[in-house]
């Protein structure tokens, strides 16, 4: 008969912990003595070594979770300690003790009135204040119509609508020839014309209609220029004279005079919003200061 074996699970749990390694050795070399097979025996007390695994886990667990929680407990107390001292600094007066042997110098009535002047163009704010205009074509065509009636003082026949006629029939050939697929003729090209012939068209040297539509078309050229969506645009639309010469010195004398104030328009939106806002106020003067201009 074989050999039987019996181990009580006292003796059994002693060995297992004895054993700092938590080495099987023993219960293998007992497993052979008996006959059995070792799969079996460690099948069977297998069972403890993840309990051991996890008692273990979740002491180390709550160690690193306890230290992590008196760290973040200390950071948080050195902020609202560090915290409180600045708030205290910053109201007390100790900053302000240096300047206190130097009182401020009273304001005179110049800088009052400077810093009045600049109050009213702020708003009281920070930022200046937001000018806003609207307006349409037609609007500004009709205010471009009026300025140029009242520049040219010796045109007596001129109308309004005579210059808007001009402008609108180059625009429309452009636009028939297919040298552009959309119109020119826009609120913001408007204003650019009306940015050169102000400083251009002299009252006192237009003596008919034809020099003051010779000298509106150039303008009107270094416009498309300057402004337009293509590379390049004809010539004749733009010529109401025999030769090119005398349209070309105008052009290059509009160019010397003008250059700066062109780059700026485009650079600069409050100079935009100004030159746009002058030519709308041309529109508002009545007719009879028209008359009485002439």
């Amino acid at each position: 008969m074989g050999t039987v074996l019996s181990l009580s699970p006292g003796s059994r749990k002693a060995s297992l912990y004895d054993d700092g390694s938590g080495s099987l050795a023993h219960y293998t070399s007992v497993s052979k003595s008996s006959g059995q097979k070792p799969e079996k025996t460690l099948k069977r007390h297998s069972m403890f070594i993840p309990a051991l695994t996890w008692k273990r886990l979740v002491a180390s667990t709550k160690k690193k979770t306890s230290r992590k929680g008196t760290a973040n407990s200390n950071y948080q107390k050195d902020v609202a300690h560090l915290n409180h001292e600045n708030v205290k600094k910053s109201l007390s007066c100790a900053n302000l003790s240096s300047y206190d042997s130097q009182p401020l110098a009273p304001l005179n009535s110049k800088q009052i009135s400077s810093i009045k002047k600049v109050s009213s163009t702020t708003g009281g704010g920070g930022s200046p204040k937001r000018v806003i205009v609207q307006a349409s074509t037609g609007e500004l065509l009709k205010c471009l119509g009026e300025f140029l009636c009242r520049r040219c003082y010796r045109l007596k026949h001129l109308s309004p609508t005579d210059p808007i006629l001009w402008l609108r029939s180059v625009d429309r050939s452009l636009l028939l020839q297919g040298w552009q697929d959309q119109a020119f003729v826009t609120p913001a090209n408007v204003v650019f014309v009306y940015l050169l012939c102000r400083d251009v068209i002299d009252g006192d040297s237009v003596a008919t209609e034809h020099d003051l539509q010779a000298t509106l078309l150039t303008c009107l050229y270094l416009s498309y220029s300057y402004m337009g969506n293509e590379i390049s645009y004809p010539l004749k639309p733009f010529l109401v004279e025999a030769g090119k010469d005398a349209f070309w010195d105008r052009c290059l004398c509009i160019i010397d005079a003008m250059s700066a104030k062109m780059l700026r328009i485009n650079a600069d939106p409050h100079y935009f919003t100004q030159v746009f806002a002058d030519l709308k106020n041309e529109g508002n003067r009545d007719e009879f200061s028209r008359v009485l201009d002439r």
